[in-house]
């Protein structure tokens, strides 16, 4: 008797559910970082130092892990299945959003509701660890209190759809191609680092004056989007299920003392700590990368009265556009470039690539700004992400891919820590440097969805690989909101009072980061000691 075939065995419509998980995260990276490339803007017109600006980020993950959401989002989405959670996870994120966006827009400024948030919320502790993870402190502006709080909740979503997608991943390719749909959909998910950095500086300065709150307004829009492609999901995940008589509730109902079976592996905790110091050294750096640039570099801002400056009197279409355009033709080629089966047709997808890449480079130089600079940090992940998946399904490899990306995190924070400062007043190879340098770190952040992610179901049972993830997303959020918080304060603490944003001293936090690599770097060789003497099996290919 011929096997029934579902949703899952056509990889057309596997890879569309794929596809509706990932563009709902990139969505999410986009508003993620909605702030990062405007920080010194929101110095200048809502009076943000760079210690609120990190509290502010560091809020993100607050409930994640000090009132254990995610720790629950695991437990509902192991009791209430994907799809469930997914819609959920999109509906809050959207809220949070909206928060945000009140916050930071000219109809909060002056009500008595930002009296309020200026007078209260003034939480001073000395203590250390306990003060540098709180969201509120002495100081902050109301807007970036109430902002905080949107944050938070955003993050909660987030962090839920995190997990949720993953989880869906591991039910639409279990036995087929994992880690490629894992790191096919985070090279996907990771170009809204792009998007953000090219469209948030673009949104805020649109029309000749500065409007902040237009780029949070743009990061909404792009939210209702996510919800939108959850929803789609929703009904395509039941469809399957219908297919495979599968159920959304598990027949063996989760137990808290699952948990106790996930924290008694010892590969497990190698994972975990992996995760949190490898996401603490990049997603922390994101937000204050494009004003590390801009402390870093001789940039020559175009004049706004040409094209390389934005202007469109004698010319179709923004520069900003075309760049993005270019972008995604970089992005597009270099990912199919993958999946081509011809070498021809290989190579000269990559070629064009390569030849679109130089040319995007050369526009950012152009045009004189950090943001456009640092947007190429995911362009070579997207390349390469879908190779790694690729080696891990058919070869294997893991820990000693996590060994590679450790030592290429290393280099890059300390790069910029040392070398790309001796560049200043060198405009040209200041942006080089610049350019090579975010180019590896986001080759290096590729490693980490291609290796580590599709390595958990190794790790645990398959009843409870949604409170795994959740665990260990947990831990990772740890870093994720302290160090936030800790960057900002050692750039105040090793910066004369009053320095302004453009002329920060970095030294001494990418030192901090890239110790982070460091630390990484034992633990991947330790991982890879024990995967072999207890036979985990993360060196061995997911397809066998």
């Amino acid at each position: 008797m011929t096997e029934k075939l579902t949703l899952r065995d056509n990889p057309t419509m596997r890879w569309i559910a794929l596809l509706l998980l990932a563009l709902a995260m990139f969505c999410s990276y986009i508003f993620m970082d909605i702030l990062s490339p405007i920080f010194d803007l929101m110095q200048e017109t809502r009076g943000w130092d760079s210690a609120s600006f990190g509290r502010m980020q560091g809020a993100e993950v607050f409930l994640n892990v000090y009132v254990f959401f995610l720790i629950f989002a695991g437990i509902i989405l192991d009791k209430m299945g994907v799809r469930f959670t997914a819609v959920l996870s999109g509906a809050v994120m959207l809220v949070g959003g909206l928060i945000k966006f009140y916050a930071v827009s000219e109809s909060f400024m002056g009500t008595s509701l930002e009296t309020w948030f200026n007078t209260h919320l003034n939480w001073n502790v000395n203590i250390p660890f306990i003060g540098d993870i709180l969201p509120f402190a002495d100081g902050m502006p109301g807007s970036a209190k109430l902002a905080a709080i949107g944050f938070m909740i955003f993050g909660s979503g987030c962090e839920m759809a995190g997990i949720t997608v993953s989880r869906g991943i591991v039910k639409w390719f279990k036995g087929r191609e994992t880690a490629l749909a894992m790191g096919s959909e985070m090279a996907l998910a990771r170009l809204g680092v792009a998007t953000c950095m090219i469209f948030s500086p673009y949104f805020a300065k649109l029309g000749g004056e500065i409007h902040v709150s237009n780029s949070v307004k743009f990061g909404v829009v792009l939210l209702c989007i996510a919800l939108i492609m959850f929803i789609v999901y929703f009904f395509m995940d039941k469809k399957l299920d219908s297919q495979t008589g599968e159920a959304e509730e598990k027949d063996d109902p989760f137990k808290v003392s699952d948990i106790g079976k996930i924290l008694s592996s010892l590969g497990f905790w190698l994972v975990a700590l992996l995760c949190v110091l490898y996401y603490s050294a990049i997603f922390p750096f994101q937000k204050y990368a494009v004003n590390m640039l801009q402390c870093n570099l001789t940039l020559n801002p175009a004049d706004i009265s040409t094209y390389w400056g934005g202007s469109t009197e004698n010319f179709p279409i923004s520069v900003t556009i075309v760049q993005y355009i270019l972008m995604l033709i970089v992005a597009i080629c270099s990912f199919a470039s993958n999946f081509s089966k011809k070498k021809g047709m290989k190579f000269g997808l990559m070629a064009i690539a390569v030849v679109f890449l130089v040319i995007y480079c050369y526009m950012g130089y152009m045009r004189g700004t950090a943001e456009t600079i640092f947007a190429v940090f995911p362009l070579l992940a997207v390349a390469i992400t879908p190779i790694l998946g690729n080696y891990v399904d058919h070869k294997g490899k893991a820990a000693t891919m996590l060994m590679l990306g450790s030592i290429l995190l290393i280099v890059c924070h300390l790069t910029f820590a040392f070398i790309l400062p001796a560049f200043k007043g060198n405009a040209v190879g200041g942006t080089v440097v610049a350019y090579v340098t975010i180019l590896v770190l986001g080759a290096s952040f590729s490693l980490v969805p291609a290796a580590l992610w599709p390595s958990v179901p190794k790790l645990v049972d398959e009843k409870i690989i949604g409170s795994a993830y959740a665990l260990i997303f947990w831990i990772q959020n740890i870093g994720l909101g302290l160090f936030p918080t800790l960057i900002g304060n050692v750039l105040k603490n090793t910066n004369p009072e009053g320095t302004a944003a453009h002329e920060l001293n970095y030294t001494w936090a990418l030192v901090m980061l890239a110790c982070l690599g460091m630390a990484a770097l034992l633990i991947s060789v330790y991982l890879k000691a024990v995967d072999k003497k207890k036979g985990f099996g993360l060196e061995e290919p997911n397809i066998k």
